[in-house]
């Protein structure tokens, strides 16, 4: 069957679009504001905790991308999932990445909310966060294309905002612009690893945040003029990524005692404390809000088109794949409007802990997601041995992360409230499971047997 002239159109994306693409949706607040948590729990040693993120990132994508260039799927990773271990495997790959983002989504907007707050201290935070909400949806609503189109123009924004940095940081350690204090660099094994083994093992968990986004990438790879392409895009994402954080970060912890940072403020913010520029909370309260809007509007792509594909497949109801006049199916854009609602709601009147432990659950299920799609090639490629070795050491990078939230008290809760979310989503694919048994023993044998 030919393709549509508007699916055609869709699908001519270059690889080094998909680079940007994914550098766009990558960055975000989970790099710009959670990097300055991660310092406080390990200083400058969170450059081997990003060391381990980026590799363990990158087998995630070497294997998602070499399957769509042997089979583009529009379900992405859990088209491949089902396809590897069956039609529980999509089921749950796919409803585990839904929910989890849909609560992610949800302290994305508060915080866009508290970060337009800066500027506009007297705008109630739910109208900042149903503005948000109605723009990001606007985006999906036009298309792929624009999407693509927004995400480069805001990647560029934010590596621009990190590259202003990083010229400033190395004026001040050169001493071409002087600060009302000196330059702290870390000089002792307590200045470099303050928090020992355990608090380099916790803070890797968010240093996997600063890359994540990898899944809609797969998802967007389906769009390339050739599949092809989609490992050379990932790993020139990955390396530029790479480049990036280690630059600025290694900055960061250069020109300002560890033990200075904070949860609140930008480690950039903070590095440039002391240099009197009154422009910079400004830019990089600017970049926070770019960085923000746009990983929610991916997340919002990845959410549409998850839902679209579960109901195509069977795996939700079949309402949600109902294409009429919009882009996306209008059963699919009221569920998605609702589980944000919710999500937002809940983030503005939970207490600030609760909500911290859900949503760090949630990003713990992607990363369970990530082991989905790790585990899938075993069954759909045929694999070198290199290749399993790779995926093996991608999986152990991730249970290292997952694990590492064990040791630090805020990450512990969500760890156990993520188990109980896979448990819940567990059992419903087990009742599923039996009820595709009884129909496909119905279809199998219709007549009665003795």
């Amino acid at each position: 069957m030919s393709k549509s002239k508007s699916g055609a159109q869709e699908n001519n994306m270059k690889w080094w679009q998909l680079s940007l693409f994914g550098v766009g949706c990558t960055i975000g607040t989970g790099f710009f504001l959670g990097s300055s948590l991660a310092i406080k729990m390990t200083g400058p040693s969170l450059l081997i905790a990003y060391v381990i993120a980026a590799v363990g990132t990158y087998m995630v994508f070497d294997a998602l991308s070499k399957m769509t260039a042997q089979e583009p799927l529009e379900g992405g990773f859990r088209s491949y999932a089902k396809k590897a271990y069956g039609r529980w495997a999509g089921f749950s790959s796919g409803w585990v990445y839904w929910v989890s983002e849909v609560l992610i989504m949800g302290s994305q907007m508060t915080a866009l909310s508290i970060f337009s707050r800066f500027w506009f201290p007297k705008v109630p935070l739910w109208l900042f966060a149903a503005g948000y909400a109605i723009l990001g949806l606007v985006v999906i609503l036009i298309g792929v294309g624009l999407l693509n189109k927004l995400e480069n123009i805001l990647a560029v924004i934010k590596i621009s905002a990190i590259l202003m940095f990083i010229i400033i940081a190395l004026l001040a350690i050169f001493g071409i612009i002087d600060g009302d204090r000196p330059i702290e660099y870390p000089n002792s094994k307590k200045e470099l690893l303050p928090g020992g083994i355990l608090g380099l093992w916790s803070a890797v968990i968010f240093a996997y945040y600063a890359f994540g986004g990898i899944e809609i990438l797969g998802l967007m790879a389906t769009k390339l003029k050739d599949p092809k392409d989609a490992p050379k895009a990932g790993r020139v994402m990955l390396f530029s990524l790479m480049i990036i954080y280690a630059l600025s970060i290694g900055l960061a912890v250069m020109m300002v005692s560890w033990h200075k940072f904070n949860d609140k403020e930008s480690p950039f913010v903070i590095a440039l404390d002391a240099y009197n520029l009154s422009f910079v909370p400004h830019i990089f309260n600017g970049a926070l809000i770019i960085a923000g809007f746009s990983t929610m509007t991916a997340s919002l792509y990845g959410v549409t088109s998850v839902l679209v594909t579960l109901a195509e497949e069977g795996d939700a109801p079949v309402s949600f794949s109902k294409k009429g006049k919009l882009k996306v199916p209008l059963p699919t854009l009221i569920l998605t409007m609702l589980g944000i609602a919710s999500s937002v709601v809940s983030a503005l009147l939970m207490p600030n802990k609760v909500y911290e432990y859900i949503t760090t659950a949630a990003g713990l299920m992607l990363l369970y997601n990530w082991m989905f799609i790790l585990a899938s090639p075993r069954k759909l490629l045929k694999l070198k041995k290199m290749d399993k070795i790779k995926y093996f050491i991608g999986t152990v990078f991730i249970l290292i992360a997952v694990s590492g939230t064990l040791f630090h008290d805020t990450s512990r809760p969500g760890f156990f409230i993520s188990l109980a979310f896979i448990g819940v989503i567990g059992a419903i694919t087990l009742i599923m499971n039996a009820k595709w048994k009884k129909k496909r023993k119905r279809v199998l044998y219709p007549w009665p047997t003795s």
